[in-house]
């Protein structure tokens, strides 16, 4: 068995938030899968299979930084080592629109993750890091993590969700290595054309300036 377990807070008034995407994914893994969640202590489970792997889904019932009171004893439960457990969470430090899976590593200021490593006693556990970038300047980061998207930010997360579902999907099939082989850097941030150098010039033969 291998255990995935979004961050996220209770409740309604969290649960478009930034610091909520973990929840907002595991979402989509149940929606794929046709799981249903049933409560047990602490949180809210949901079971499935990924071909011959089971896999069980956690949304922690003890607000974000307690996270590791509603996991641990799930992992002690079935037995399953902290190295089968991914955890999908937001990451103040990487912009909106990106991806990351890695493995182990601080928990960076994430009060979730921080919570587990206390917990569990180790930082040795995969992560899915999902962008929601700094807050703008003099807006306090707690203030920002638990507010709400914008309209125009929907779209790319719709994709990061529906991405960071199939890295989920890939990460308990075949693995880490995988899933980072695939999906550790997406980047669906707007590209913006290289302006430090000058655009070419056509010469009166058609040609370019650099052409030999």
């Amino acid at each position: 068995m291998k255990l995935i377990a979004g961050l996220g807070n209770l409740g309604p008034l969290y649960a478009q938030t930034r610091h909520n995407v973990g929840w907002l994914v595991l979402d989509e893994l149940a929606r794929r899968h046709a799981a249903s969640w049933r409560s047990v202590t602490h949180a809210e489970v949901s079971e499935l299979r990924l071909g011959a792997q089971k896999v069980l889904l956690v949304r922690p019932q003890t607000m974000m930084n307690a996270s590791g009171r509603a996991v641990q004893p799930l992992l002690a439960y079935f037995k399953v080592p902290p190295a089968e457990l991914l955890v999908i969470q937001d990451d103040l430090d990487s912009p909106f629109g990106l991806l990351k899976l890695r493995h182990g590593g601080r928990h960076g200021g994430q009060n979730g993750v921080r919570d587990l490593i206390a917990r569990l006693g180790t930082d040795s556990f995969d992560r899915l890091k999902i962008g929601i970038s700094r807050p703008p300047p003099g807006r306090d980061p707690a203030d920002w993590v638990l507010s709400r998207w914008a309209d125009h930010e929907r779209p790319v997360l719709n994709e990061l969700v529906r991405l960071g579902a199939d890295a989920a999907e890939l990460w308990a099939g075949q693995g880490l290595a995988e899933a980072q082989g695939k999906y550790n850097g997406t980047d669906l941030r707007p590209k913006q054309a290289d302006e430090s150098e000058p655009p070419e010039v056509q010469r009166e033969d058609g040609g370019s300036p650099r052409s030999p």
